[in-house]
């Protein structure tokens, strides 16, 4: 049973991994600033493992306490994605990197941060590029540049595991709609249809519940992991924007889908990527894109993604 810290524990994907480590019977604190207003922690006030606090991760007396008594550290407080670190550039410089590195500085080498960076960090390719983590990183956007920049100083610190994950999808009790799959699914149950830009573009998927499982396997076998980069990503989904309509289709026969010049993906990823090295540590995800897509296409009969209209 480890003391483990969760910050940023209240969104999307940790309001579905801190029941994960629970479950597993460890102690779990969160703090975050609920930014997003919404109780996705609610259900686990019973629990008298579980401990939640409001802060601010970039303030030192906020988050310093809370750090010295953790055993492993998960930083998932941060504004993810390039759309609002580009809306919100000094927000992202001092949350998704001066809050980590004054995290790092706190720390003792003994305890274990277990970070998500992302796999958009090797930039632009063509669907024949084939990414390790051995693959030289070239990042374009401003969230994967300051991903990088973590990175680095996560490898100074010695004690840690980097998982570049793919892109999430899935419920939550936090939920995403922003992400590739979760919107393009949205889009079909309430539009059906979407207008795709660089739709041969490819890039790898995971579902929000494995990224969780990812997490808990990093804790349960830190002493073999730590101190390397994981790729984090499900193998069978290495798929183009146009395939995964074809998927949602399968569920959504009317769902229509057709190419416009209409804009450009801010990271330009299109790339396959390898999880072949987290997989050899006996790493497995359980959850298919297309069980993911008929989960959310259930998810999405009962939310409606605006705040205005009457219906």
């Amino acid at each position: 049973m480890a003391n483990i810290l969760v910050t940023g524990g209240a969104g999307y994907l940790g309001s579905t991994m801190v029941p994960a480590l629970l479950a597993k019977g460890h102690n779990v604190t969160v703090i975050d600033n609920f930014m997003y207003g919404e109780p996705s922690l609610n259900h686990l006030c019973h629990n008298p493992r579980f401990n939640v606090y409001k802060g601010d991760i970039r303030i030192k007396s906020d988050i310093a306490p809370l750090l010295n008594q953790a055993d492993i550290i998960i930083p998932l407080g941060a504004l993810v994605g390039a759309p609002i670190c580009k809306q919100d550039p000094i927000g992202a410089t001092t949350t998704n990197v001066d809050a980590i590195k004054m995290m790092l500085d706190v720390l003792d080498k003994d305890q274990l941060v277990i970070m998500p960076t992302t796999n958009s960090a090797y930039g632009s390719g063509d669907e024949n590029n084939y990414c390790t983590e051995e693959s030289p990183l070239n990042p374009i956007s401003k969230y994967a540049v300051d991903k990088v920049e973590v990175e680095k100083a996560l490898m100074e610190h010695g004690n840690f595991i980097s998982y570049r994950l793919a892109t999430v999808f899935g419920m939550s009790p936090r939920m995403r709609i922003d992400l590739l799959v979760n919107d393009f699914v949205y889009r079909a149950v309430k539009d059906g249809f979407i207008i795709l830009f660089e739709s041969h573009f490819k890039r790898n998927y995971i579902h929000v519940r494995d990224i969780a499982k990812a997490f808990v396997h990093a804790v349960d076998n830190a002493d073999t992991m730590s101190g390397n980069i994981y790729n984090v990503g499900l193998s069978e989904a290495n798929v183009s924007k146009w395939e995964l309509c074809e998927h949602i289709q399968k569920f959504i026969p009317t769902f229509t889908f057709m190419e416009a010049p209409i804009g450009k993906d801010p990271d330009q990823r299109n790339y396959i990527v390898s999880n072949e090295k987290i997989e050899k540590t006996g790493f497995k995800p359980d959850v298919s894109l297309d069980a993911g897509i008929q989960e959310l296409i259930k998810g999405f009969r009962m939310i409606r993604n605006t705040k205005y209209g009457n219906v």
